[in-house]
């Protein structure tokens, strides 16, 4: 099994089991979980936590920001 198959596989069961929405929040939930907030725990080099915390920090302000406007709360 190819590893195009085997992706193609993984997606077919994903979607079946979550729906497409379910799926289209997983993939980015896991990029950024896998990409920023594993990186920010576990680094053993602190200028690479630093860098994820920074990054982590920034998309939980933008996500807050974008949560209080479709809330229709000010921003702080």
């Amino acid at each position: 099994m190819t590893i195009v198959n085997s992706l193609h596989e993984i997606s077919t069961c994903t979607t079946g089991l979550f729906g497409p929405i379910g799926t289209t929040v997983l993939v980015p939930f896991l990029l950024v979980y896998v990409g920023v907030i594993l990186p920010a725990v576990w680094s053993r080099r602190p200028y690479r936590r630093v860098a994820a915390q920074r990054t982590l920090t920034t998309l939980l302000n933008h996500l807050d920001a974008l949560l209080r406007a479709l809330r229709g709360i000010r921003p702080r």
